[in-house]
């Protein structure tokens, strides 16, 4: 059912619900301000096309998911997938893949295949999280050290070009960066800073730094990508040929299989934080839709984010109002704030994306999992990692499935 007419009938829309869900989805909005901003810029896009998708994405899976709590918008476990199709097809290519991914989510959900997500090994999934949080990582080296522009196309040949570069850092990005880093990390932990949100506080923090003191050298939104423009885009279809759809579709399937697996698993983390019961088809209906707006109106791909949803809960959401205050707190701050984000430096939204890295790695869950598990269980984990990293997605999920099903096979006889 969908969640905005089983919060209707649940009663979740009388006026003494209205305070918590309109505090959650403020503070929701402004958690999510940086982390649009920074997937946007790591995905290959402009900033402002991460809030439009955010604002999209999260008013319409709001209104029309399964999950009364579920926040949506541009997500960490995208950027791999994402920045691979900007470099080889543009941002056009990325975002009639989305419209398409859109589509294939439509589908899901219809055909009911939502429960059929369920069923993928958390071996894999540890797998292929743990991989995109390593991409991630060495993706933001160039911007959180300030160096040259990198060439290659596969990880390892990234990763062997920036060791190369690393001497040629640029030494205030860096402290600029590592400053940013710590106050992601430490500001909740000072006394009476428990609520603040970190990311939040590193972007205001290292904006004002740059705005004061005007560092030489350090690239900024407004040095690389211009001045943000106020209010969203007018309505333009994506360049849709026959041609283009067929290379696409290999990369769309790759954004509808991360976002049906990252949707569900965001509102099974709901339903456990809030005792609810997410519908898992509708959940995929919402975020097709999603996924076919938000390219119309200039954003990307989305999918339910876990850390936001799971901060939504904590705050006091009990329905979908916060999900669309969210949404309008975002659209308020482009509309009115846009100017003020030319001086946000990117060696901050890398400082950031570093924090993002390491909790999508999980390593303590996976240095657990290693010592705790069965061979083949880490066998599974293995090879879905190392196929995430080193090749692509897809092969990592379907390899790492038919190896789940071949070793569960070879086990039960």
């Amino acid at each position: 059912m969908i969640a905005f007419l089983e919060a209707q009938r649940a009663g979740l829309w009388q006026r003494q619900h209205w305070l918590p869900n309109i505090l959650s989805g403020l503070l929701v909005g402004v958690v999510a301000l940086p982390l649009a901003m920074a997937f946007a810029i790591a995905s290959g896009a402009k900033p402002e096309q991460g809030l439009y998708t955010a604002i999209i994405a999260g008013f319409v899976v709001s209104v029309f998911g399964g999950s009364r709590l579920q926040i949506a918008g541009p997500t960490g476990a995208f950027i791999a997938v994402l920045a691979a199709i900007t470099a080889k097809f543009g941002i056009d290519g990325l975002q009639l893949a989305t419209l398409m991914a859109g589509i294939m989510l439509l589908l899901f959900g219809l055909l009911r295949l939502g429960k059929l997500i369920e069923f993928i090994p958390a071996s894999v999934i540890l797998g292929f999280t743990s991989g995109i949080g390593i991409i991630i990582w060495v993706s933001q080296w160039r911007d959180f050290f300030g160096l040259p522009a990198i060439t290659g196309e596969h990880f390892h040949q990234k990763f062997w070009h920036l060791l190369h570069a690393l001497p040629q850092l640029h030494f205030p990005t860096t402290m600029l960066a590592i400053f940013s880093l710590i106050v992601t990390l430490f500001v909740s932990r000072l006394p009476k800073c428990a609520r603040l949100p970190g990311p939040l506080i590193a972007l205001i923090t290292g904006t004002l730094l740059q705005s004061y003191f005007h560092i030489p050298g350090i690239a900024t939104i407004g040095s690389v990508f211009g001045q943000l423009p106020a209010g969203l885009p007018h309505w333009q279809l994506p360049h849709v040929t026959w041609p283009r759809v067929l290379m696409l579709i290999g990369p769309a399937f790759s954004i509808a299989l991360l976002g049906a697996i990252e949707s569900l698993l965001s509102a099974v983390v709901a339903d456990r934080m809030a005792g609810t019961r997410h519908d898992a088809n509708q959940e995929l209906i919402g975020q097709g839709l999603a996924n076919v707006l938000t390219p119309l109106f200039g954003g990307f791909a989305a999918t339910g984010a876990i850390a936001r949803t799971a901060t939504n809960v904590r705050n006091g959401a009990t329905g979908p109002l916060a999900g669309i205050v969210h949404a309008a707190t975002l659209a308020a701050i482009l509309f009115f704030l846009a100017p003020l984000a030319a001086n946000i430096p990117l060696a901050t939204l890398a400082a950031i994306l570093f924090v993002v890295a390491w909790h999508m790695s999980e390593l303590p869950q996976v240095v657990r999992r290693l010592r705790q598990a069965s061979k083949s269980d880490n066998s599974v984990l293995i090879i879905t990692f190392t196929l995430t990293v080193f090749s692509d997605l897809i092969i990592a999920v379907t390899a790492g499935v038919l190896l789940s099903i071949a070793l569960n096979s070879v086990r039960q006889k």
